[in-house]
């Protein structure tokens, strides 16, 4: 990775604001994600500011003078394009994947879609729509995918919501848990394996992946819990991975940030299989946490990045999926 350009004018990227906290059930991360990233951004002279969705109405960014928008929302509102969508309305630049890119990424099952139409690896799947939750149905997943395996509501994050299934007994407990979250609930083909995780940067062709992760949670139970609220779980960066292994994992999440249309930053997680060291896409994250648990800082670090200058770099990359217009119809300058 090349360094940042430390003489990079922080006053070039105008009044910036913070976006966090939110309404989604990963509002707590958000803050904490939101208050890092802000604490960054000032420490290196940027006129940053803390905006909380649920305590200001959007329109106000306007009204403020706010020339770009770091997200540091996580799950609804702020992840799945809808935060994104109004700020293409406001004309004001914001970091991550534009409406479309983020939207789909929020969605498990449309991921898994547009993955297995380009031949990229993700664990077989069913998805329960409402309408085919009952018992009879719930019952007969096991037979299809096997056991054990994993329930979880298909638009959300950090965990939440999800069971791993060992027993036929514990399928409608999980769909129900799942279904408190999203009334679609995604039913998941269980890799047996070695969880890791690899952020991008950048978009399309200019797009680079960042060192590998390997992540050793108590148990395997990487929950929401250990995720941001423990230190029992064991990260390794560098991976410790052969470096072919390593290299087929990066290849495989570029491939799936490219497809998916991700700009800016991301992160891809997946699992490689014990039995034969296949890596298994799981799932693109669009707005990654930035607490101080979280593993894009992690992975930036080993590829000689400093918080403070991962969040310059994403907040310089702020963009829009349009170019904003007059009234008149001519291209602002």
């Amino acid at each position: 990775m090349t360094v940042f350009d430390s003489n990079f004018d922080v006053k070039t990227l105008g009044k910036v604001a913070v976006l966090m906290g939110g309404d989604s059930a990963e509002r707590e991360v958000s803050l904490m994600s939101g208050s890092g990233v802000l604490q960054a951004l000032r420490s290196s002279g940027v006129d940053a500011h803390a905006f909380d969705p649920v305590q200001n109405a959007l329109g106000d960014l306007k009204r403020d003078g706010y020339a770009r928008c770091f997200i540091a929302l996580h799950g609804r509102h702020g992840e799945d394009g809808t935060v994104q969508g109004a700020l293409e309305l406001l004309g004001i630049p914001y970091t991550g994947p534009g409406v479309m890119a983020s939207a789909i990424a929020m969605d498990k099952v449309m991921t898994k879609r547009v993955w297995l139409a380009e031949g990229l690896p993700t664990p077989r799947y069913v998805w329960l729509a409402p309408d085919r939750q009952q018992r009879e149905v719930v019952r007969t997943v096991p037979d299809e995918l096997g056991l054990p395996l994993i329930v979880k509501p298909p638009r959300e994050g950090s965990s939440i919501g999800v069971t791993k299934v060992r027993g036929y007994s514990d399928m409608q407990e999980a769909v129900a848990l799942s279904a408190r979250y999203d009334p679609d609930v995604l039913c998941e083909e269980f890799i047996d394996g070695e969880e890791v995780t690899c952020p991008v940067l950048g978009q399309g062709a200019g797009a680079v992946v960042l060192p590998v992760i390997r992540i050793a949670a108590p148990d395997g139970a990487y929950d929401y819990q250990n995720k941001y609220f423990t230190d029992d779980v064991k990260y390794q960066c560098p991976s410790g991975l052969p470096e072919a292994e390593e290299r087929e994992i990066q290849r495989i999440v570029l491939a799936a940030y490219r497809t998916l249309g991700c700009r800016g930053w991301g992160r891809a997680d997946l699992m490689i299989r014990a039995s034969d060291r296949k890596p298994f896409l799981l799932e693109m994250n669009t707005s990654p946490g930035m607490t101080g648990h979280s593993l894009v800082p992690m992975s930036a670090r080993a590829a000689g990045i400093s918080y403070e200058e991962l969040c310059l770099r994403i907040l310089a990359d702020a963009a829009l999926d349009t170019t904003p217009r007059t009234a008149q119809g001519a291209a602002h300058p």
